[in-house]
């Protein structure tokens, strides 16, 4: 099953609450925040995955306090340096993996306080689940996105306390941390710009998913920058354009978006360990993101 599909799977099958009795443990990860590959991911592709290493850097686990909840986190940033920009990086549907935490280094490389929230802790280690369908009905679907927009609250504060200026605020995910990109930019005005790659941009709604990107489209805080593909099948077009449509009848952030949608590239083109991989998509969208991220404040 794609990735695409995955998230469209999740987002029918949301329903039931999330489960509060943890909120003074972490469920149990069986290896370190950021290390190796989820087992959900493969097959993966070692000739194509980037390493990007970490000299020059702190990086590694940190965990934040979200009212009383201590959420893991992958954090990569220049060593020795405070006053750092900050992005937050939200994954895909399988966690702050290798992949995730490469990206965060590559932006701590640019200079950033990069800052990757394990999301789906309370829910379960998404890493361990070896078929996406387990995967998608006992954890991903389980994920409330008030409890999102929370999580990235309270990282947003320890970044401010950790390093970070958080007025120089920037975000950025992949599929289904692509459409929480949407909404938070929508949630916190302190964020400056958003860049949205492949996130879903309509959906059901329920208690879970009360509003998609679409529903919130002109009331974004800071403009974002949507990187998507033509020839991904979860994500028609069409819904492209109406996210264009709304995005041009909302408010300056609203209207300063844009889209960049390549005429070829699959879903998760921008993940370099997987087949989906399409290298001149993904370093095109990496320099334009990085752009997009200067061009609004966020450097």
């Amino acid at each position: 099953m794609l990735e695409h599909d995955m998230t469209r799977d999740a987002e029918a099958l949301l329903g039931g609450s999330a489960d509060s009795s943890g909120a003074t443990r972490r469920t149990a990860l069986k290896a370190a925040l950021g290390v190796g590959y989820a087992a959900a991911a493969a097959p993966l592709m070692a000739q194509t995955a980037i390493r990007t290493p970490s000299d020059g850097l702190t990086v590694g686990e940190v965990m934040i306090d979200v009212n009383g909840f201590k959420m893991p986190a992958y954090r990569a940033a220049p060593a020795g340096k405070t006053g750092l920009p900050v992005v937050l990086v939200l994954s895909e549907v399988f966690g702050v993996h290798e992949y995730i935490a490469d990206t965060a280094r590559r932006f701590a490389k640019a200079g950033y306080l990069a800052i990757a929230p394990e999301l789906f802790v309370r829910q379960g280690d998404a890493q361990s689940y070896g078929e996406v369908a387990k995967l998608i009905s006992e954890v991903v679907s389980k994920v409330p996105d008030a409890q999102v927009m929370g999580d990235l609250d309270a990282t947003v504060k320890w970044a401010a306390a950790n390093g970070g200026d958080t007025s120089k605020l920037g975000i950025t995910g992949f599929c289904w941390g692509g459409r929480q990109v949407w909404l938070y930019t929508a949630h916190n005005p302190a964020v400056k710009a958003g860049v949205a790659w492949y996130g879903r941009l309509v959906g059901q709604q329920n208690g879970l998913t009360p509003k998609n990107p679409i529903d919130v489209a002109g009331q974004l805080h800071g403009p974002v920058l949507g990187l998507y593909g033509a020839a991904d099948t979860g994500i028609p077009l069409d819904t492209v354009d109406k996210m264009k449509s709304a995005l041009a009848a909302g408010n300056a952030a609203a209207k300063a978006s844009t889209f960049v949608v390549y005429p070829d590239a699959p879903h998760a083109f921008h993940a370099d360990y997987r087949p989906s991989f399409r290298k001149e998509p993904a370093e095109d969208g990496w320099k334009r993101a990085l752009a997009w991220f200067k061009q609004h404040g966020v450097a």
